[in-house]
């Protein structure tokens, strides 16, 4: 049997029973946008992909814990059980409150709804309404900031100098942070301050001004969360219908952070080199060489060993990103689960004039 499928039937066969492995502490993070909403599949999850997706955690026994709590957990250095996920919604679409909330209230599922709050407050019809949100909040719905106008942050306007750009970007958080709490209510014990980047899109300039607003902070990178906790940009594995099998699902929810002790740049940032180049080192004995392998939004990548005891490695794609996200994915096979990192690279267009 290829070793692919020998591993794939053996991570799905795996159940997560205490002590059938010693893995670090961490947690996997979905984030979704619409359910059963079919006239946008490339953010839309289907009602039977959702509901196999629920009823699998469910009879596995999996762990669905509000997002602060885990995030808490993380950064106190808590013992944590295996196979703890948390479900986070971005957007506040309609199709959440109608067709999600119903599912997760019935099995009394916490989950986190990051609400960009013009379209709640300007009534539009395919998002939710303040009401909504506050009789989510009864039964299990906590919530994060995802900005007034869910623009492209990290990017200038045509002539605007970084700190009218930054003074811009941080008046668009704390606004949308004051509706949340002015509708919502703050509630110290969903603490910490939660922010979601919309498209999933930050630079270094951008993940420190929200850090420095006192966010913890997603984007929508694959993998798994774990200690220590970097709060500027955390990854979330993005569900939508494409991707939405059960098979594919079960491999996310039994992931593994990959064991990073750095990479190099960190700054999502392309800027001069492209196609640009990555470095990373990992903790020894935990990932063997042949069993991990990397790809460019699909395509596999070349694995260039810088060590001899094969704990750093580069990467560098065959041909430049193109503008705006791309993704370099690595993933290794170990003991029937992926361990999976994925880092984002962005490529500016050009700038645009102020509207």
């Amino acid at each position: 049997m290829h070793k692919y499928y020998s591993g794939l039937l053996c991570a799905l066969l795996l159940l997560p029973a205490a002590g059938r492995c010693a893995v670090p502490p961490h947690a996997v993070v979905f984030i979704y946008h619409r359910f059963g909403d079919d006239r946008y599949p490339s953010t839309n999850i289907r009602l039977d992909q959702f509901e196999a997706q629920l009823n699998w955690l469910a009879q596995n026994h999996y762990q669905v814990w509000p997002l602060p709590k885990i995030v808490r957990y993380l950064q106190e250095n808590k013992p944590m059980p295996d196979h703890v996920v948390a479900i986070t919604i971005d957007d506040a679409f309609q199709s959440a409150y109608v067709n999600a909330y119903p599912r997760l209230k019935a099995r009394g599922w916490p989950f986190t709804v990051f609400v960009s709050t013009s379209a709640v407050d300007e009534h539009l019809p395919d998002f939710m309404s303040w009401d909504e949100l506050r009789e989510m909040a009864k039964h299990g719905a906590n919530f994060g900031d995802h900005t007034v106008d869910h623009a492209h942050l990290p990017f200038r306007y045509k002539g605007e100098t970084d700190m009218i750009w930054a003074d811009r970007v941080r008046k668009d958080i704390l606004q949308a942070q004051a509706r949340i709490q002015a509708e919502l209510g703050p509630d110290t014990n969903e603490s910490p301050k939660l922010f979601a980047y919309p498209y999933g899109e930050y630079d270094k300039d951008l993940a420190e001004l929200v850090n420095g607003l006192g966010f913890v902070a997603f984007g929508q990178e694959a993998g798994a969360l774990d200690e220590p906790l970097d709060p500027r940009a955390l990854p979330r594995y993005p569900i939508e219908e494409h991707y939405g099998d059960l098979p594919s699902f079960i491999l996310k929810a039994q992931s593994l952070p990959m064991p990073i002790i750095s990479l190099k740049p960190w700054n999502p940032l392309v800027t001069m080199n492209n196609p640009p180049s990555l470095a990373v080192t990992l903790k020894p004995g935990v990932i063997p060489a042949d069993a991990l392998h990397c790809y460019l939004n699909g395509p596999p990548m070349t694995v260039h060993w810088l060590n001899t005891s094969k704990t750093q490695f580069s990467l560098q794609a065959g041909q430049p990103v193109g503008v705006g996200r791309s993704r370099y994915n690595c993933t290794a096979l170990v003991g029937g689960r992926y361990y999976w990192y994925s880092h984002m690279w962005l490529l500016p267009p050009a700038p645009p004039a102020k509207s």
